[in-house]
């Protein structure tokens, strides 16, 4: 069961973690970018020239990686899935960089007996050289097997404001994104190597009959959606992404993103087409008008 003080009071110390372009074509690639080297929108971002790179690489750059599964955290690790993810970007990310992590428990609520419990870290990641401010993330983490914790006494705190539901309409536009049986083991090269992902041991303990593909990688292909759909395919102009991780997706899945344009807001959801089954929901972004360049 979670030990709340330890818990929200994780030492991580700051990250400092080089990435350059090598790894941005990585990301790109393991999002199944350019998986058809004819498109020419898509080979920007594999490209080393002017390589465009999306802002939700930083999702895996100086990440505190599975800090949960240590057991002086009292959670019960293997049962932990993504829960919502959110970040904002504060323009253009170079194509290399050395960046600077500052992770923290920002809250844990606990949902009650037999429902769970959320942990949220928020990392403010910058340029180590600089200081420029580049992204904040907030990663929910839903702990399955940890809810009632708070039954002995120890606080929940407040949950994030919630996250508004998709239009009832039909989507404005959808795009459909396959992506390949062997997916999980390629996102896994980002940095995340949880077991649950690769290892049949592993995803069988935690209930599921075959891997499952990274929350973070499906994220990551909303956001490649959206940057086609929303930013003319300019990365730089996308300002935030959030969305609830509502379903696992399983590797070789289509993955089909629904877009609803409302000024500089978007919604989307995504689904996977084979099961009909809709595994983000209530994503919510904005977009920048011009592109906003690096200062």
């Amino acid at each position: 069961m979670i030990h709340y003080d330890t818990v929200k009071q994780w030492p991580f110390g700051d990250d400092i973690t080089a990435y350059g372009v090598d790894d941005c074509i990585r990301y790109a690639l393991s999002l199944g970018l350019a998986a058809d080297p004819l498109d020419e929108d898509e080979l920007p971002f594999v490209l080393e020239d002017d390589i465009r790179v999306l802002p939700t690489l930083l999702a895996t750059v100086g990440a505190p990686g599975a800090w949960a599964s240590n057991p002086a955290t009292g959670i019960d690790w293997l049962q932990i899935l993504h829960g919502e993810h959110r970040m904002r970007f504060f323009g253009a990310l170079p194509a290399s960089a050395r960046v600077r992590s500052q992770t923290r428990v920002g809250g844990i609520v606990d949902k009650g007996a037999g429902k769970g419990a959320l942990v949220t870290t928020v990392r403010e990641v910058s340029d180590a050289d600089s200081g420029r401010l580049l992204a904040q993330v907030e990663h929910v983490s839903f702990c399955r097997a940890d809810g009632g914790y708070s039954a002995a006494g120890a606080p929940s705190d407040a949950p994030l404001e919630p996250l508004p539901a998709a239009p009832a309409r039909t989507p404005d536009v959808q795009l459909s994104m396959p992506t390949q049986r062997n997916a999980a083991l390629l996102y896994r090269l980002n940095g995340d190597r949880n077991p649950v992902h690769a290892v049949p041991a592993a995803w069988r303990q935690a209930g599921f009959d075959q891997p499952i593909l990274h929350g973070l990688c499906s994220y990551g292909m909303a956001a490649r959606g959206l940057v086609k759909l929303a930013c003319g395919n300019d990365p730089a102009r996308l300002q935030s992404l959030a969305a609830r991780f509502s379903a696992p997706v399983y590797p070789g899945e289509t993955l089909v993103l629904s877009q609803w344009r409302d000024g500089a807001r978007v919604h989307f959801e995504v689904h996977a087409k084979e099961r009909g089954l809709k595994v983000l929901s209530h994503g919510v972004a904005t977009v920048a008008v011009t592109t906003v360049a690096v200062a």
